[in-house]
């Protein structure tokens, strides 16, 4: 009976059923390993939620505008119980009438920086920015009346602007318009509270300005602005055409939004990008109008681009009207060290398969008789090198904490093959084959774009390599032999 177990146990298809089996249990650690690089990365999110709050979120730019507020008053009829015309009452309303810019220029540098939250680090930018337009003279009888015979009544009108964040302005914004120097003040007065402007900032046309309002001429403004904001900056085209310039040493950059960058060049110097947006394109106008008289449902001002991190304040809009169109730039992470590693894990089990495949292998055309637990003890290396990466990305740059990781895997394997398989040279191939696999690894890794056909090629290559390899080999025969062979074990581990 214990002849035939072992019979049994030594044949080639018991081996490969445990081969496969115990590739299978190596899933539980690959599996748990994801679930700590996945903890990771929702930790390095909520610590860019935790700067939003403390410090600064993502920006959305909407101004500036021109407000010119009005007082409608008309006569209301004055009736009995019965309803008859008994006299006439005053009534009067407050509004605004807003005036886009006819141009607006945006020129600005967006100079990176990096904020910390533990081990995590966040990007950020520092917007020095001066945006410069003019707007076309103002026409009373543009204003429309909302009631039948009344008088319009127009005030001093004001500057309004608004940021998504308000806590990133460095400093205070400084505007010229005309020859006059407007100062910016809190909160935009003469809004319902829930309109998205009220949170803004304001200036009162004053002096030469008003004088130049007055008198029905076009006048011309220039603003310079300084702005702090996480990763992202969105810009909302309200002018009949809308320029805008930005650069900065970021490399890395995502253009995203309704409307992408007419031009653009991306260098390992930085990036240089030019928009260009006319309002026949755009509904940013109307969005924008409806924001500020506090009408319909929420609009998300931050870009259509994934703002799930650090969502941005909300603009009352009409409910049809949807997100606040802009452009968008984000200074984004080059290498993700989370996303790397999950994508990594992906080939996990493929990665085990191919190196146990291998020590089968040697065990079976070296005549060599390697244990169960010697196979675990393979893939537990293997599965080991994902959470090693994963801990010294932390640390390191990705292609450092790779080799590194990648390194003490290929050194272990080689040293224990070395004994398992009877000698150094046996040790070395093995370990030689092991980092050739590392090494198309992180080509797959880092040609995310060819990842599908390079990972198609390598197992292609590799099955072709083996059939190629054992075309000639009689299966039966060596099974027959493996059967036949006592139970034995390297001489090295038998001097051991």
């Amino acid at each position: 009976m214990l002849q035939l177990l072992r019979v049994v146990m030594s044949s080639m298809l018991a081996k490969v059923a445990g081969l496969l089996f115990l590739l299978l249990l190596l899933c539980i650690p690959l599996g748990e390993i994801d679930s700590i690089n996945r903890a990771r990365g929702e930790s390095q999110r909520e610590a860019a939620s935790e700067l939003a709050a403390t410090y600064a979120g993502r920006q959305t730019m909407v101004g500036p505008l021109l407000l010119v507020p009005y007082v409608e008053r008309w006569m209301e009829p004055l009736r009995n119980a019965q309803g008859k015309v008994i006299g006439q009452e005053p009534r009067s309303k407050e509004m605004a009438h807003v005036v886009f810019p006819d141009k607006l220029h945006i020129e600005g540098t967006m100079a990176p920086q990096e904020r910390y939250r533990g081990i995590f680090r966040i990007p950020f930018y520092t917007l020095d920015a001066t945006l410069s337009g003019g707007f076309a003279a103002f026409d009373p009888k543009a204003v429309s009346h909302s009631e039948t015979d009344s008088k319009i009544e127009f005030k001093a009108p004001l500057i309004a602007f608004n940021v998504s964040d308000l806590r990133g302005l460095d400093g205070s914004p400084t505007m010229t318009m005309g020859s006059e120097a407007l100062r910016f003040r809190q909160r935009v007065p003469g809004l319902d509270d829930d309109a998205w402007f009220a949170n803004g900032i304001h200036a009162p046309v004053t002096g030469a300005a008003l004088a130049a309002w007055q008198a029905g001429t076009p006048i011309p403004f220039e603003m310079k602005l300084g702005l702090v904001g996480q990763d992202t900056l969105a810009i909302a085209p309200i002018a009949e055409e809308t320029t805008a310039h930005l650069s900065s040493p970021w490399a890395h950059p995502s253009f995203g939004g309704r409307f992408l960058a007419a031009q653009r060049s991306v260098t390992p110097q930085g990036f240089d990008a030019h928009w260009r947006v006319s309002s026949l394109v755009t509904s940013a106008r109307e969005q924008v109008r409806a924001g500020l008289s506090g009408r319909g449902g929420a609009v998300d001002v931050a870009s259509s681009a994934d703002v799930a991190a650090t969502a941005a304040p909300a603009v009352p809009a009409r409910r049809n009207l949807g997100p606040l169109q802009t452009f968008d730039v984000s200074l984004a992470q080059p290498i993700n060290v989370y996303s790397m590693s999950t994508r990594a894990g992906k080939y996990g089990v493929l990665f085990i398969g191919l190196v146990l495949m291998a020590a089968f292998m040697f065990e079976l055309f070296r005549k060599l008789r390697l244990h169960p637990i010697q196979y675990g003890l393979v893939g537990l290396s293997i599965a080991l090198f994902f959470l090693l990466l994963l801990a010294l990305s932390e640390k390191f740059a990705f292609w450092m904490a790779y080799a590194s990781a990648a390194s003490a895997s290929v050194a272990l394997l080689a040293v224990y093959f070395s004994a398992v398989l009877g000698g150094w040279q046996r040790g070395l191939s093995f370990g030689a084959f092991v980092a050739l696999l590392y090494g198309a690894l992180y080509g797959l890794l880092a040609s995310e774009s060819n990842a599908l056909l390079l990972g198609a090629l390598l197992i292609f290559g590799m099955l072709a390599t083996l059939m190629l390899v054992t075309r000639k080999v009689d299966w039966y025969a060596l099974s027959r032999r493996s059967e036949a062979a006592p139970v034995a074990v390297p001489e090295a581990q038998t001097a051991a």
